[in-house]
Formats: structure tokens, C-alpha cells, sequence
């Protein structure tokens, strides 16, 4: 005989297909369990279960970033890959010597690579599509043609159907090219946003009378003394600007600053860099002392522009080797020089940056080139060419900070 018993969650238990006088004990207690009142639990003494959540990865800024992200992905899984990759130096990378190792990974990786640029020509054809629905009547014919090659600068779109060394090719020179190119937009877009400020400024005071005018002038000149009006600003990088963040931001005794110590407790991520975001947010306590969002004269762009500038400094003085990250031996031997100990001063020159603006030619001239070398703002021009190293960190090309570099606009 099969005795069969159905709990209070509904499952079907079987007991025995056979059975005899000492099974009635056992049938007997299965019942009293199951009609026993359940245990009580004190629900608030127990521990939810924790969630292993990862940290967010950064965005490269670059609009085809998770095509980027997944190719890189799935080369890293590939062990021949992986093992030229490392044994490969920066030139080499640029100069395609890299992506011809392509041909010797597994046949898995290719053909998820091969789905990979499936996707993301499907991707650039489905915003293509948007942005001539968008143009109506127009269609096609009213598009930027160059705008649109652009788009698929990182791949070779004349096969859209499997991956090859010239895909792999065209994504590290495009992503290599994009990325020197950032800091570069992203001045150029503060200066359009400071002119259109400036010139907004001017046209809404042809609109007033006298009286209204002087007074709107009055304003605008003590906004800018107020503005101007903050504590020293220490040098960016120096023993005073890492100290005030040991101090203020870690909550450690300034005596006891130690460099390796502070690397480790500032490299988030702990791969032995400080890459560009890092770098950049120690840099708030400097800027605080400046820039208050609750201010009338402190415009948080121009924070956003002179964290840029305080940065682009330090890597220009720190990373020795041009790869945009800022290794731990860099850091501790750039601790070890002169300026660290004994930095030049630092001026906040953005509350005049404007004036500048406003007369590009002048900036050519002796004077004023005088004038940003010792407010320590180099011109764009002038900066030098960065190398930047393509696959590091987890493979991820260069993390950036930016959220509006984007190659596509609808």
C-alpha cells in the first residue's frame, strides 16, 4: 500500500509502499507535526540576506562604450589574448600589432565577437533610422553624411556580419583618438557656455534703463568680489592638498601623513592606479572652499572647468609615462620632489576667465601668454601629446569623466 501525506505548503509526501504496526508511529507523528502551531519568529532580529552588489563601472563617454566594453570582455577570456595583451607594449597596441593576434583565439570568442558587431551595426542602424524619421521630409538627404560615417568610424561596416582584425583595428584607433580628443571638447564646451553667458549678460543689460543698468552692474561686479573673496587654495598635488584631505576627508592625524597610506585608501577601486575620476575627487575640499552651489556668484560649471584644469596639472607633472593614470610609484616618487614640498602658489583664474574669452586673439599675444604661465593655465595648443594606454584596468579603455560626449545626438 502507498501512503501518501500532503503537507501544509501542498507537497505530496510517500511514505511506503509497505507497511506495518510500527509505521503507525511514524504516521502518527508526522501528523502532530503538521498540526502543530508553527514556531514564532522575532522577524526584526533577522538579518535580511546581504546582496553582493559590484561598483558601477565608469563610462568611457564614448558612444559606442558597451560595444567597447563587451569586445575587450571577451577577449580577456581568451588566454592567447590575454597573454600578448600583457606582453605587449602601448606603441604596439597603436600601431596594430595587437589586433592581428585576433586570428589565434578560440573559435567560442570569435563567433561571440561575430554577434557582438552584429548588435552594434543593428544598433547604429536603428539611430540612423530615428534621425531620419526625425528629419521628415527630408529623410536621408537632409542628414550630415560626414556625422553619419562617423558613427561607425570603429568598425568596418562594409562587413556587418563577422569580426576581424580590421574591426578590432579600427575599435583601438577610434577609442585612442576619441578619448585624446575629450579634454578637448569638453574646454571647448566650457568656453561656448562662458560666451553665451557673457553675451546673455550684455543683451539683458540693453534692455534696462539707466538707473536699472548702473544697479546690475553694481551687482555684477560684488557678485565677482564676493566670489573672489575665499581661503588659500593649496597647490593641486602637494603635501598641503593631500594633507587637508588626509585630515578633513579621512579624519587622520596631519602628523602622521603618509603617502603609500594614503595611495591605497584613495585608489577605489584598488588596481594600483589613480585613474583620471580618482584623481579629480581629491580636488573637493580644494574647490569647496571656492564653490558653493547655495551662492549666487559661484557658478558650478566654472567648479566643474577648474577641476578639469586642476587635474590635467597633476597628470602633467605626475604621469611620467603619458598613459593618463597615475601609478603608485608615480605618485610616491612625485612626493619625494621639491614642488611637493615647496609648490608654486595656485590662483582660481576662472572669475576672469571670461575677459579672456572675450578676446582670442589677445591670448596670442606676449602678455597674456605671460599671464596664463603664471596662473599656471596652459593653452590648449600647447599642451603636450598624450599616450594613452588603450587596455588596462580590467581591459577597460581609460575611465573619463564626462557625461555628454557624444558622437551621435538625436
Amino acid at each position: 500500500m502507498v501512503i501518501y501525506i500532503r503537507n501544509d505548503s501542498g507537497d505530496v509526501l510517500v511514505l511506503s509502499q509497505m507497511w506495518g504496526p510500527s509505521h503507525f508511529c511514524l504516521i502518527l507523528c508526522l501528523w502532530a507535526c503538521l498540526d502543530a502551531l508553527p514556531v514564532a519568529v522575532d522577524k526584526t532580529k533577522v538579518s535580511p540576506p546581504v546582496e553582493d552588489l559590484e561598483p558601477p563601472e565608469s563610462d568611457t563617454g564614448l558612444h559606442y562604450d558597451r560595444y567597447l566594453r563587451e569586445v575587450i570582455d571577451f577577449l580577456e577570456k581568451d588566454p592567447h589574448f590575454r597573454e600578448k595583451l600583457h606582453n605587449t607594449d602601448m606603441e604596439d597596441i597603436k600601431q596594430g600589432k595587437l589586433a592581428k593576434e585576433l586570428d589565434f583565439v578560440s573559435h567560442h570568442v570569435r563567433t561571440k565577437l561575430d554577434e557582438l558587431k552584429r548588435q552594434e551595426v543593428n544598433r547604429l542602424r536603428t539611430l540612423i533610422k530615428v534621425k531620419q524619421d526625425m528629419n521628415g521630409e527630408k529623410g536621408i538627404k537632409g542628414m550630415d553624411h560626414k556625422a553619419l560615417l562617423k558613427q561607425f568610424e570603429h568598425l568596418n561596416h562594409m562587413n556587418p556580419y563577422t569580426f576581424e582584425v580590421e574591426d578590432l583595428d579600427r575599435l583601438i584607433k577610434s577609442a585612442t583618438n576619441d578619448l585624446e580628443n575629450f579634454d578637448k571638447e569638453r574646454h571647448e564646451d566650457f568656453k561656448r557656455y562662458e560666451m553665451t553667458k557673457e553675451h546673455e549678460r550684455k543683451e539683458h543689460l540693453k534692455t534696462l534703463d539707466e538707473e536699472a543698468r548702473q544697479k546690475e552692474e553694481e551687482h555684477y561686479e560684488e557678485m565677482k568680489k564676493k566670489h573672489a573673496d575665499h581661503p588659500k587654495i593649496n597647490h593641486p598635488g602637494s603635501q598641503d592638498q593631500l594633507k587637508e584631505v588626509w585630515e578633513e576627508a579621512d579624519g587622520l592625524d596631519p602628523n602622521e601623513f603618509d603617502p603609500k597610506t594614503f595611495f591605497n585608501l584613495h585608489d577605489t577601486n584598488g588596481d594600483g592606479y589613480f585613474d583620471e575620476q580618482e584623481l579629480e575627487a581629491l580636488f573637493t575640499k580644494e574647490l569647496e572652499k571656492v564653490y558653493d552651489p547655495t551662492h549666487e556668484e559661484d557658478d558650478m560649471m566654472e567648479m566643474e572647468e577648474e577641476r578639469l584644469r586642476m587635474r590635467e596639472h597633476v597628470m602633467n607633472e605626475v604621469d611620467t609615462n603619458r598613459d593618463r593614470l597615475v601609478s603608485r610609484d608615480e605618485f610616491i616618487t612625485a612626493t619625494n620632489r621639491k614642488e611637493f614640498l615647496e609648490p608654486d602658489g595656485w590662483e582660481v583664474i576662472l572669475c576672469n576667465f571670461t575677459d579672456l574669452l572675450y578676446a582670442p586673439r589677445a591670448c596670442n599675444t606676449p602678455k597674456t601668454k605671460e599671464k596664463l604661465k603664471s596662473h599656471h593655465m596652459t593653452p590648449l595648443s600647447t599642451f603636450p601629446p598624450i599616450h594613452i594606454t588603450i587596455i588596462q584596468i580590467n581591459l577597460i579603455i581609460l575611465t573619463v569623466m564626462g557625461n555628454n560626449y557624444k558622437l551621435f545626438q538625436l
